[in-house]
């Protein structure tokens, strides 16, 4: 069964640059967004915008959602007007999305008992240079058959994709990537501020320490970022990180499985969300140590 003609909806930070790799493999793409203007430089590329979800699900054999969380996605399926009102059983949906995946298995059952559509959950982790790149890391969850046919689609975002297993279990493997994320995010602020306030030049951390146990894509990413204080044209907002951690609270509760590391780090977060940091890069939690500092 061809699923090659895709719809891709949610063109934000990473949805974007997913899109325009897309095009660039010679996907036919149709395109719908809740904010238009975000989708007019796709169209100059050869994307097409749909009017409405309907007319793009009418459109295409596979669907790609790319939402900010998990109430987005469950309003562009099953809200009016939605994915699931058109869908048919010959179709395709791909969540990149990253939600919690108890939604996601229920939002995958009653897809497929309104319109005998399958669901895959294909979440990722890169960032939006990995999505520039082509270069990231999608974890899915599904059918081998419903894996099978989106490899294809998937293959000029990702370096690796990984069936990790059924229907959710993609989304439970981001949240621990967010978990690990998260900590380090929390702890690479700790580390900068103690450096600063012993003298130490904390812009030479990153090279000091590369190669080390210590090295990681976040050291590497926000170490500098905070050593400099350039919070300036995020990559990423600190509003999706504490609510990836929120949703490993959540799991670690269904699950029985203690995440005390990763819930002190949600707080750390929530907190400096508080003061008005949540639209701002993670980075800007190393403000936090420094202000304590400071009395």
């Amino acid at each position: 069964m061809s699923y090659l003609r895709i719809g891709f909806i949610g063109i934000g930070l990473m949805g974007a640059p997913m899109t325009r790799r897309l095009l660039s493999a010679g996907f036919d793409v149709t395109v719908w967004n809740r904010t238009p203007a975000k989708a007019r430089s796709l169209v100059a590329t050869g994307a097409r915008a749909a009017a409405s979800i309907g007319e793009l699900v009418a459109e295409v054999d596979t669907i790609m959602l790319c939402l900010a969380n998990t109430a987005a996605v469950e309003e562009v399926v099953f809200g009016a007007d939605g994915v699931a009102a058109h869908g048919r059983p010959s179709q395709l949906l791909i969540d990149l999305s990253s939600s919690d995946p108890a939604a996601t298995r229920d939002c995958a059952a009653r897809l497929d008992q309104q319109c005998g559509m399958h669901w895959v959950d294909a979440p990722v982790s890169g960032g939006v240079a990995g999505a520039e790149a082509g270069s990231l890391a999608i974890m899915c969850g599904g059918s081998e058959a419903s894996i099978a046919s989106a490899r294809p689609l998937l293959a000029p975002l990702a370096a690796r994709i990984t069936h990790m297993g059924a229907v959710g279990s993609g989304q439970v493997t981001k949240v621990c990537n967010q978990m690990i994320v998260g900590c380090q995010a929390a702890v690479i602020a700790e580390m900068v501020a103690l450096a600063e306030a012993s003298g130490v030049d904390a812009s030479r951390l990153s090279e000091a320490l590369a190669g080390g146990f210590a090295d990681s894509k976040p050291f590497q990413i926000l170490t500098p970022r905070m050593a400099a204080s350039d919070f300036a044209n995020p990559a990423w907002h600190l509003r999706t990180l504490l609510k990836d951690l929120d949703m490993a609270a959540a799991q670690s509760q269904r699950a029985g499985s203690a995440t005390p590391m990763s819930g002190l780090a949600a707080q750390l977060l929530r907190a400096h969300a508080s003061r008005g940091h949540a639209e701002h890069d993670p980075a800007t939690l190393v403000e936090a140590y420094r202000l304590a500092e400071q009395y």
